[in-house]
């Protein structure tokens, strides 16, 4: 076990714990579904779909086809299964012919068949399947905007569900008669099953999402594209209620999720004889706000000893956004958050490893980055103004700069932010 005299072992000892907690081949165990009478169908989406469909294929002993789409750059060697690959966090033409090719699967199927559906993170932009009246490019717009507009997971996924062909349960209405079975890694804050990859076979909340969706594109002030706004304001293409007789034998199961992986990480902590606090495994808000509340608790340790006595790590989770402006520089929400702690908590004694569970933050090659009490300082003296990179959203140069993005590489599997903040 790696000592905290040093602190960047130590803290990445602790991220490989929580990504360990959220395997594929560990999540699977004890959630097989059973041998049905007829065929098995797989499909999948997301970030750790390739991942998830190899430990599946490695444990089912009987027939099976299907489908699973996943980030470029994220798959991995399927035997029985075929792997297609598309664009993510803004779908492409890849992604549409995938979805048109999963929905093509599950038709025509009987009630002796079984469905498995592999859901992970990311699947909302894998698999676009536009409304109607809506093409591909007023899907892409639509997802520009909302990643634009600093709205949490939630609020997006509501949105994207309501003008969609495949979200929002669409996808396990499409397979009836057969049975659903629902395995899903969770990348939402509260582990809500039908936000996780836009729920494309768990049912939301029923007929009031379209209004509800309609209220938060308002709220939020989300520029949508003539399609998509009118789209919204229809009625076509209803929401699928939970209550509706598709979804009576279906089933869905949480096989990871971020608390999990946490108390995975925690555990490495307490063994090391470190104090460890789990904050929360579902933040979410501005990235630099959080991290300055996150910053107060720190220097509250550090400072007074309350409310816990150093030497302690903070665990946080969920997912935090970034609100861009007219232009940005290069980096993600862990990136922006480390380079907001920097600043707010400059000259504490801690050192941090912020960082998304999926290998990546953002649309950059680093997952995120470490940070330490002395960064802004460091930056300083290298001619850098850590405060001006923060305003320009240009994190990723910060911290490439002084040497400390965190690149692991995609992880298989994807269960948000991870935060570990190791105080004196």
């Amino acid at each position: 076990m790696t000592s905290i005299s040093d602190p960047r072992a130590f803290l990445t000892e602790l991220f490989e714990a929580a990504i360990a907690a959220a395997d594929p081949g560990r999540a699977l165990e004890g959630a097989m579904p059973e041998r049905p009478r007829g065929r098995t169908v797989v499909i999948g989406c997301g970030k750790g779909a390739a991942q998830l469909a190899r430990a599946f294929e490695q444990r089912w002993d009987w027939p099976l086809e299907g489908l699973v789409v996943t980030r470029y750059g994220y798959g991995a060697p399927l035997e029985r299964l075929e792997l297609r690959e598309a664009a993510h966090p803004v779908p492409d033409e890849e992604g549409l012919r995938a979805a048109k090719d999963v929905l093509k699967l599950v038709q025509g199927l009987t009630e002796d068949d079984l469905v498995v559906a592999l859901i992970t993170g990311g699947g909302s932009a894998l698999l676009p399947a536009p409304g109607p009246g809506m093409s591909l490019a007023d899907e892409i717009a639509v997802t520009e905007a909302l990643l634009r507009s600093g709205a949490p997971i939630s609020v997006m996924n509501v949105i994207r569900s309501e003008l969609s062909l495949i979200k929002g349960g669409r996808l396990a209405l499409a397979a009836a008669p057969a049975k659903v079975v629902s395995l899903i890694v969770s990348d939402v804050p509260g582990d809500r099953p039908e936000q996780v990859a836009s729920g494309p076979t768990v049912p939301g909340a029923g007929p009031q999402s379209r209004a509800e969706a309609r209220k938060l594109v308002e709220a939020w002030r989300i520029p949508l594209p003539e399609a998509a706004r009118l789209a919204l304001a229809g009625e076509d293409n209803p929401a699928p209620l939970p209550i509706d007789a598709g979804f009576a034998r279906h089933e869905w199961r949480i096989i990871a999720s971020a608390g999990r992986s946490l108390e995975a990480a925690e555990d490495v902590a307490i063994a090391a004889g470190i104090g460890c606090a789990i904050l929360s495994d579902s933040m979410e808000g501005e990235s630099r706000e959080v991290a300055k509340v996150h910053a107060a608790l720190l220097r509250e340790v550090a400072g007074r000893g309350r409310p816990f006595v150093p030497p302690l790590v903070l665990l946080s989770g969920g997912e935090t956004t970034v609100t861009l402006g007219g232009s940005a520089g290069r980096g993600g929400r862990n990136s922006e958050f480390a380079l907001a702690l920097a600043l707010a908590a400059e000259g504490e004694p801690f050192h941090a490893l912020i960082a998304d569970t999926d290998g990546i933050d953002g649309s950059e090659s680093n997952a995120g980055a470490f940070v330490d009490g002395d960064s802004a300082a460091r930056l300083r003296a290298l001619g850098q103004d850590p405060a001006a990179l923060l305003a320009g959203h240009d994190a990723y140069s910060a911290f490439e700069a002084l040497g400390d993005l965190f690149a692991p590489g995609p992880t298989g599997t994807n269960v948000n932010d991870f935060r570990a903040i190791l105080i004196g």
